[in-house]
């Protein structure tokens, strides 16, 4: 048994591929005294087991440009180590056998040109010339990646962990961690069957034990191991060795050539979730009882795909647990409860392609401070507390394994664990046709089915496709509604922190860009800025009182926000920060008429002399104490009525009711997206994220360089603004909107600027009152040069392969003076 040290700059927990790759990382780049422990053996868990498949595109630049590094970096490793990792470069072709997925594939192909990936569409023909085994049955096209290829597992998780140790890392086999100890908000060490480590951090790269580990120091891991199958033929003469990885996302399946056999492997639309109630002591380098039965529809699609397969034995028929989170995107990133505590968890059965990437972008966070990359798309901030308990997890991944290779339609909800939280209006919104879709655990209505539409025996649920789907028409209306009358929405799933105390103000005016040091009753929109001048948040603070403020901001962020407030309010301070999410509704009343429906229903005074943009005050709205937030994120006139939980209903029906007279009508997200798309309004976790500058993401309005500094020092970030003001801009945020009405867009369709790809689109919807499809995007421009020279050029948007002409603007394309907002 090895002595363990008594203390560590770092202890890592797991020693499968992720685990080696941090390490590694963090040794790589100077880190001393970092340490790893292993319960029992390296790649015991799940590594050894794995397909070893190395796919470059991902649904992200950021995920395929970690992606593509894991991929240089394992071939690499053999030259640096002397330690083989197995790796072949045989490319992949995905197959489609519907319309709908080959459209998925030419998005997809076309996302990956933007990206730097090399990729070929494929007829059926060329297919089959690039995996000759292929029957073409049903096939309607595909894709090749030639960059894509293969490795061995547990060969590179060896190979990294050869290299940490090259680079003084010590890795420690058979020592379990039995606690983590934490002081004052942060880690201070663990506690293992050996003895004590103190350390400064802590990573869990525990795999589907992270969850268990996570408990240790209070900190929420939501993954859930599910058993996993494949098969391994027995040799095929004549196999060609050099065959590309085949996918078959049709029919669940996968084919990789492995030593002149073929593996065959499968993702189920209905997975087995396995050790619900913990994982046994002994279970290392083991396998799960095989289950012929549930595997057999896959290997009988897979017999006619291939047909040689009928002819070849199985050699072995495995099952094996991996471990899945609740959206299949993987956990990364510090705990936003516990400084000092980091996760590399949840890997969803793409671990080892994305291992490479995922340890040196978590090893680059801790040595920062701060993510270099844009990884909020696996950030385990992005995930709620309850998204962690038994119940949600066993129902939810049963779903999640499946939709790796389900369809990828835009919009698509989840079907499990659902109705989880719910908004004092969710029964009342039911009962007028809502078809709700899901956040954060949060039941929310995306869109309303019509009452004719009802009688036509239509119901609300979602028909997917890639072209308009059935409530297209709906949101039409509704948005109609927004813009030429009057429509509620209910956004009570907004995120609601409430900071206190005589210090309040002080804490918040060095968080805040903008300047908060207001009059109560005024609204702020600010950015939280990270050092560099990147957005961490994009949010309002109301100011209530002389000590009380307001922080409203979206349900995705929740945890992210007040984590990053939590982490950045001095400990001497006096003030305290309260999430109140669910003690108030919110009701908004948006669009032209507003003003005249809510006169009917208070006396308080509306008008722009009395109540101006920007303010919020407190009414009688019926027989119940309101306040009214005049806000928007629609581009219209309108207010956000905030109102406590139990008298939301009531304050709804009230509206409801008069609304007959205004033209009012309910409307849903894709509709509040929809509009504030036409007006150019940025999308946290799309348009905007933490390495998107706050002054090219054109928001440098809401920046105040010359506000007062508080007691705490100047706003966080304003040094990195004052210097990009003083260099210039290298890109900036411009609206398009595609010449043709037909094609619509989501997002990472690429840019096209006089006939080179020079970006892609952040977020995309359609605007119903503009009449065309609505992006937004960034485009290098050369510092200095004003935004009208970007549109001197000539624009196209590539979607699914065509290039559609597209109108740039640097301004709000509806309503660019925001007359109506103020109106």
């Amino acid at each position: 048994m090895a002595q363990i040290p008594t203390t560590a700059r770092v202890v890592i927990i797991g020693g499968g591929v992720i685990g080696c790759s941090v390490a590694y990382h963090l040794a790589k780049q100077g880190w001393k005294d970092v340490v790893l422990l292993e319960r029992r053996q390296l790649t015991c868990g799940t590594t050894w087991h794995a397909a070893g498949l190395i796919a470059q595109l991902r649904a992200t630049q950021t995920m395929t440009q970690l992606a593509k590094y894991s991929a240089d970096l394992y071939y690499s490793l053999e030259a640096e180590t002397d330690a083989a990792t197995g790796m072949k470069q045989n490319g992949s072709v995905s197959v489609a056998l519907t319309d709908e997925r080959l459209e998925e594939l030419k998005r997809g192909a076309s996302m990956a040109r933007c990206f730097d990936v090399d990729v070929h569409d494929l007829s059926p023909e060329e297919c089959k010339q690039h995996y000759p085994l292929l029957n073409l049955e049903g096939v309607t096209g595909g894709v090749f990646l030639p960059g894509d290829g293969q490795g061995d597992p547990t060969n590179i998780a060896l190979a990294l962990a050869k290299g940490a140790r090259k680079y003084g890392a010590k890795i420690i086999e058979n020592v379990k961690v039995t606690g983590i100890k934490t002081s004052q908000g942060r880690v201070t060490g663990v506690s293992t069957t050996e003895g004590d480590i103190a350390c400064e951090n802590a990573v869990n790269c525990g795999g589907m034990w992270a969850r268990e580990i996570g408990a240790m120091a209070g900190v929420r891991v939501p993954v859930q191991a599910c058993e996993h199958f494949y098969i391994l033929t027995e040799g095929i003469d004549g196999l060609q060795r050099d065959l590309p990885v085949l996918r078959v996302p049709d029919e669940c399946a996968y084919y990789k050539e492995d030593a002149g056999k073929i593996l065959l492997g499968a993702f189920e639309p209905v997975s087995k979730p396995w050790a619900v109630n913990g994982i046994p002591e002994d279970f290392f380098f083991d396998e799960l009882p095989e289950d012929f039965d549930h595997f057999e529809p896959v290997l009988e699609a897979a017999i006619n795909r291939v047909p040689l397969l009928e002819q070849a034995g199985i050699a072995t028929f495995f099952n094996g647990p991996e471990s899945f989170t609740p959206d299949d995107r993987y956990l990364l990133g510090e705990a936003p409860n516990l400084n000092g505590m980091y996760i590399a968890a949840g890997f969803n059965s793409i671990g080892i392609q994305s291992a490479g990437g995922a340890g040196r972008a978590l090893a680059e966070w801790m040595e920062a401070g701060e993510p270099t990359l844009d990884l909020w798309d696996v950030d385990i901030r992005r995930m709620y507390p309850m998204q962690s308990t038994k119940s949600y997890l066993t129902q939810r991944v049963t779903e999640t394994l499946g939709l790796l290779y389900a369809d990828h339609f835009p919009y698509r909800q989840y079907a499990s664990a659902r109705g989880l939280r719910r908004t004092p209006l969710h029964d009342l919104l039911a009962e007028n046709g809502a078809c709700f879709g899901e956040l954060g655990g949060w039941e929310r209505a995306n869109w309303f089915l019509p009452p004719e539409a009802k009688e036509r025996g239509e119901v609300a649920e979602y028909q997917y496709t890639w072209a308009r789907q059935n409530w297209f028409p709906y949101a039409a209306e509704e948005h109609k509604a927004v813009r030429e009358t009057v429509g509620m929405f209910d956004l009570s799933t907004f995120v609601k922190i409430r900071v206190e105390g005589r210090d309040a103000e002080a804490v918040l005016q060095r968080i805040c860009a903008n300047d908060i040091a207001v009059e109560p009753g005024k609204i702020v929109y600010t950015q939280w800025l990270n050092r560099n001048g990147g957005i961490e948040a994009d949010l309002t603070v109301t100011r209530l009182s002389e000590t009380e403020f307001l922080i409203i901001t979206a349900a995705a962020v929740g945890m992210r926000d007040m984590g990053w407030l939590k982490k950045h309010i001095p400990e001497d301070a006096h003030c305290i920060a309260t999430e109140v999410t669910a003690g108030e509704g919110v009701v908004a009343i948006m669009g032209p008429n507003a003003r005249n429906l809510l006169s009917k229903l208070t006396d308080a005074d509306l008008s722009n002399e009395a109540f101006p943009f920007g303010t919020a005050k407190t009414i009688e709205l019926g027989m119940a104490l309101v306040r009214a937030h005049r806000i928007t994120y629609v581009g219209e006139l309108g207010w956000e009525l905030y109102v406590s939980t139990d008298m939301a209903r009531y304050v709804a029906e009230q509206i409801l009711e008069e609304g007959k007279n205004h033209g009012l009508r309910l409307c849903g997200m894709h509709v509040l997206d929809s509009c504030r798309i036409e007006k150019g309004f940025r999308h946290f976790g799309h348009d905007i994220v933490d390495q998107d500058h706050v002054l090219e993401a054109g928001l440098g309005f809401a920046v105040k360089t010359g506000k007062e500094a508080s007691k705490y020092g100047d706003f966080i970030g304003k040094d990195a603004v004052l210097k990009r003001k003083e260099e210039g801009l290298s890109k900036r945020m411009v609206q398009f909107q595609l010449n043709d009405p037909e094609p619509l867009l989501y997002h990472n369709e690429p840019i096209v600027r006089d006939g080179e790809i020079v970006g892609y689109l952040t977020s995309g919807n359609y605007g119903h009152h503009l009449g065309a499809a609505i992006g937004l995007g960034y485009v290098p421009c050369e510092p200095g040069t004003p935004p009208s020279a970007l549109l001197e050029s000539s624009y196209e948007i590539e979607v699914a392969g065509k290039r559609i002409a597209a109108t740039p603007s640097t301004k709000p394309l509806y309503d660019p003076k925001s007359e109506r907002i103020k109106s």
